[in-house]
């Protein structure tokens, strides 16, 4: 760039942010070109620190909206991240990139190389990278507001438990343990210590199904009846040496894995908590990979309205993550419903005198950043989750109804609440 052509760039810049309209751009710079000058639609507002553009697309087209609004760095909450495998390194680390109220600061690792290369790659100095053994020294580290546990489930309870004796706030990715029981302990423990206890639900935190959530209780397309919730994958001969094959790490197979998305799912659509359960499970004899833990589990949820929610889980078939709500006037199909992008919703009903599908457009964002970004804003401002611990223990309650139909081949009655979402916190405001 020649020094005319950046003198007028830099005055044009200069007079668009003192809000200078119907003027003319002049230079005294020889031969220099003049400019009108740029208006509130092109340069936007500020109010209340935050940035704000006049609408600019026509009536008829989807608004554009306003930039986000991120926090400065020393305002945004502290977190360190407990175990750094592939959820960790492939989802959890990358999505601190997309928060906008929340910073990594600390790592825990129980691999040296490992934990010094990622130190490296996201600039976490060597005073904030602990070990197991020195897990509790996270407690002289102001830095550190919170911890995200992405061990193994039934390490949970004790990380949780020995954070919040450190005085921070948890974040437990799901399931929160292996154990009702053990869950209990774990909303106790954090009760004593006044610090909150989050379980990453991140299904409730991700657009398309809070989208359709409101549908759901808005009765939108009437009543809902029924629910078709799909969650299988299939693992490598080699599974057997994962930690999820081994039940005194995972506490069990598929049901708690992968299943949980269709019963937690079909729990936080409605807000209603299922009043009875019927299972049926299954492995293949002889299959090292499934001698801890179940490969299969079929089970329906009957709730308080009628509602019924026929879900299936499994490691033996191939990828499908689909869920379809059966409404008295429509049909919803949700592909990809529980994978971590490419949620997608089809929603087929009358229109006319013809059936039509309709494919509804959303806005996805990065799940993982939401329920992290959510965690922040319940330290901040001082709430209570969207899923807290309690949530957690909710799912443990059904999942150990599953596993008793399934063992014994009959139904099995659960108390049901008499209000919606009786284990969660206020909603969470998903800023897209």
């Amino acid at each position: 760039m020649d020094q005319a052509s950046a003198f007028n760039r830099r005055n044009l810049l200069k007079l668009g942010a003192a809000g200078a309209t119907g003027v003319v751009l002049s230079t005294t710079v020889a031969g220099a070109q003049s400019y009108p000058a740029p208006t509130q639609v092109d340069t936007g507002m500020v109010e209340d620190g935050k940035v704000k553009f006049p609408e600019w697309r026509g009536p008829d087209e989807t608004p554009s909206g306003n930039p986000s609004t991120p926090l400065p760095p020393e305002d945004r909450v502290g977190f360190a991240v407990v175990a750094l495998g592939r959820l960790s390194l492939e989802e959890i680390l990358p999505a601190f990139g997309e928060t906008k109220k929340s910073k990594l600061v600390a790592l825990v690792s129980g691999t040296p190389e490992k934990l010094s290369a990622v130190a490296r790659q996201y600039g976490i100095a060597e005073d904030a990278c602990y070990d197991y053994e020195s897990f509790d020294a996270i407690k002289a580290n102001p830095d550190i507001k919170a911890v995200y546990i992405v061990l193994p489930n039934s390490m949970h309870r004790e990380y949780v438990e020995r954070a919040a004796r450190a005085g921070k706030h948890v974040l437990c990715e799901k399931p929160m343990s292996i154990s009702s029981a053990d869950g209990q302990e774990m909303v106790k423990v954090c009760e004593e210590q006044n610090v909150k206890l989050m379980v990453a639900y991140r299904i409730q935190y991700e657009a398309a199904n809070l989208y359709l959530a409101e549908k759901v209780r808005s009765k939108a397309y009437g009543r809902l009846v029924g629910m078709s919730a799909i969650n299988v994958q299939t693992v490598a001969e080699n599974g057997a040496e994962q930690w999820r094959h081994k039940k005194a790490l995972a506490g069990g197979g598929s049901l708690p894995d992968i299943g949980l998305y269709c019963l937690n799912t079909a729990r936080f659509l409605t807000g209603e908590e299922p009043v009875e359960v019927m299972a049926t499970q299954y492995s293949p004899e002889g299959e090292p990979r499934y001698a801890e833990v179940e490969e299969t589990v079929s089970f329906t949820l009957r709730f308080p309205s009628s509602f019924i929610a026929n879900c299936f889980t499994s490691y033996g078939a191939r990828d499908d993550k689909h869920q379809r709500l059966n409404f008295e006037k429509a049909t919803v199909d949700m592909a990809n419903a529980y994978k971590y992008d490419g949620q997608s919703l089809t929603v087929t009903e009358l229109d006319g005198e013809k059936s039509v599908q309709k494919k509804v457009e959303i806005a996805l964002n990065n799940q993982f950043a939401a329920e992290i970004d959510h965690m922040a804003t319940c330290i901040i401002e001082d709430r209570k989750p969207r899923t807290p611990g309690e949530e957690g223990v909710q799912d443990h309650v059904v999942m150990e109804a599953i596993y008793e139909s399934a063992r014994s081949g009959a139904p099995v009655r659960l108390q049901a609440p008499d209000r919606l979402d009786a284990f969660r916190g206020p909603p969470a405001a998903i800023e897209l």
